[in-house]
């Protein structure tokens, strides 16, 4: 009976990690998408960047709407509904959004597909606050950390294979002796396949005996976050709002677009600078290294997300090849597939190896990531030879990772150093110097989310649990720094807009100096910091 169990288990386990694939296959296929939705709707580049808009916001308005209701009731509603039954509604709510994306094709509306990404979004915040601690809960607690590597490892495998499939589904294969005619209603068959994927692990997990995963982690009662937060929600339906406005008043799309920033940013130094006179009322946002991290985290992921969702548009330009909406998925594979190899590579120090064998396996894990990248392309046709010369890149990282040791600080300094230096190279650069230097910010953003969220974290005591979902939150960056690129290419261009991660990467490199100040004056040895898991 017991082996049984263990077997149930294992297969839940297997199973929940599929989960972790689908999150990384939609949002990375979102990089073929948004240039094939701008070519067939006439959109403007800003206009394209909704897609990251409506999918990231999903992420933030889910997030806020579990924190708003627990605030409210003192409850912790994901942990009383429980973790599984939480897994479940999000795989629901995801199927019913792939279902809408069927009749939103048809519709021709662009507005309609935006709202079925938000659906689909608000579906994966759910899962994702409920499968990590459920992944954690199958098996022994000292072993979750490897579960958890071993899921992060599948969702970058998933935002590897998002770009070619939907590629080949929209585009064909490279070896088709005639370009496949393109229609839009080409994705049906891909959102019925998605939608039933999720539906089938719905019903497994609602019918397989599971643990009971549960925290007794009491509901801190702090009033003050609110009002930054709500303030947070003005500024993200600025964008939504702007095209309306703009209309409205005769003031153009650009000062509410960029005035988003301006009130997330100002919102958040608002809580870092003002003076806390009953600090338990601020909760987690009493502590200046959390503040600083969300906004890192907001920097991090728009840094993450807007380098691809707005290279499809760089690589149409003649000095970068001109390439048609067809012909860019092995960059766009090649970016998420950078990520991979980062945090292949980061997930090494998991394993109990000797000192000696984890530096080799450091140097050989990331060049077997960069085989299996080469490989899914092959096996489209594509002529992946250009794409030899990233091994140089990859060289670099390996490089970084050495000189980091795995301590946070040092490691997010050196590859926000690295990530500013690549998008500056791009900058004065054309051609394949600057296209491998913009695809290499992938390679620097691996790293960052686990060593942003443990020195973000750390020295929090009890307002841990809701320090980390204030910066889950900030995922909200992906959806806001995307379209304030996009706007900007709309009127300096696609190739100078690329100031805009440059910007990003700066902050990254601020925040590690700065917070170690911070966590040393708390008498916490920065040092002596790990940094675990991953986005």
């Amino acid at each position: 009976m017991e082996r049984q169990s263990q077997k149930n288990y294992g297969t839940a386990l297997y199973t929940i990690i599929t989960v972790f694939f689908f999150w990384g296959f939609v949002a990375a296929s979102n990089g073929i998408f948004i240039p094939f939705c701008k070519a067939h709707f006439n959109l403007t580049q800003f206009e394209s960047q909704l897609i990251d808009f409506t999918f990231y916001g999903g992420y933030f308005i889910g997030s806020l709407i579990l924190y708003f209701a627990s605030q409210a009731s003192k409850v912790d509603i994901l942990n009383k509904i429980g973790y599984k039954k939480g897994i479940i509604a999000g795989l629901v709510i995801s199927a019913g959004g792939a279902l809408l994306m069927i009749p939103a094709v048809h519709s021709g509306a662009f507005i309609f597909i935006l709202f079925t990404f938000f659906v689909i979004a608000l579906g994966f915040s759910l899962q994702q606050t409920a499968a990590n601690p459920f992944v954690v809960a199958l098996g022994e607690p000292e072993s979750g950390a490897h579960r958890l590597n071993l899921a992060g490892g599948i969702n970058n495998f998933g935002g590897l294979m998002g770009p070619v499939i939907v590629s080949v589904i929209l585009f064909g294969t490279a070896s088709d002796a005639a370009p496949k005619a393109v229609e839009i209603s080409s994705i049906n068959n891909l959102y019925y396949i998605l939608a039933g994927l999720f539906l089938a692990v719905a019903i497994f997990f609602a019918v397989s005996k599971l643990p009971e995963v549960t925290s007794d982690e009491k509901i801190e009662a702090s009033p003050k976050p609110n009002g930054p937060l709500v303030v947070m929600i003005l500024g993200f339906l600025m964008v939504a709002a702007a095209a309306p406005l703009s209309k409205l008043t005769g003031i153009p799309n650009s000062t509410f677009v960029y005035s988003s920033l301006v009130i997330i940013v100002g919102a958040l130094l608002f809580a870092f600078t003002v003076k806390k006179e009953n600090p338990a009322k601020w909760g987690a946002m009493q502590y200046p290294q959390l503040v600083l991290g969300m906004l890192a985290i907001f920097m991090y992921v728009g840094t993450e997300v807007t380098i691809q969702s707005n290279l499809g548009a760089l690589l149409n330009l003649k000095d970068f090849g001109g390439f048609a909406e067809s012909e860019i998925q092995q960059y766009i594979s090649l970016y998420w597939g950078s990520m991979m190899i980062g945090r292949w590579t980061g997930a090494v120090s998991a394993f109990n190896l000797s000192k000696n064998a984890r530096n080799i396996a450091t140097v050989i894990v990331p060049f077997v990531a960069f085989g299996v990248i080469l490989g899914v392309n092959h096996l489209t046709g594509t002529d992946v030879g250009n794409l030899y010369v990233y091994a140089i890149c990859i060289t670099v990282m390996i490089v970084a990772f050495f000189i980091g040791q795995e301590k946070p600080a040092k490691t997010l300094a050196i590859f926000g150093t690295l990530g500013a230096l690549a998008m500056i190279t791009g900058l004065l650069t054309t051609g394949e110097v600057a296209i491998f230097a913009f695809v290499s910010g992938g390679l620097c953003c691996s790293i960052m989310w686990p060593s942003i969220f443990a020195l973000s974290i750390t020295g929090l005591k009890k307002y841990t649990s809701q320090g980390s979902s204030f910066l889950i939150m900030m995922i909200l960056g992906g959806s806001i720094i995307p379209p304030i690129q996009g706007e900007l290419a709309d009127s300096i261009g696609i190739h100078s807009s690329y100031i805009i991660p440059v910007l990003g990467f700066s902050y990254l490199v601020f925040f590690a100096w700065r917070v170690s100040g911070i966590l040393k004056s708390q008498g916490i040895n920065v040092e002596s910091i790990e940094a675990e898991g991953g986005h």
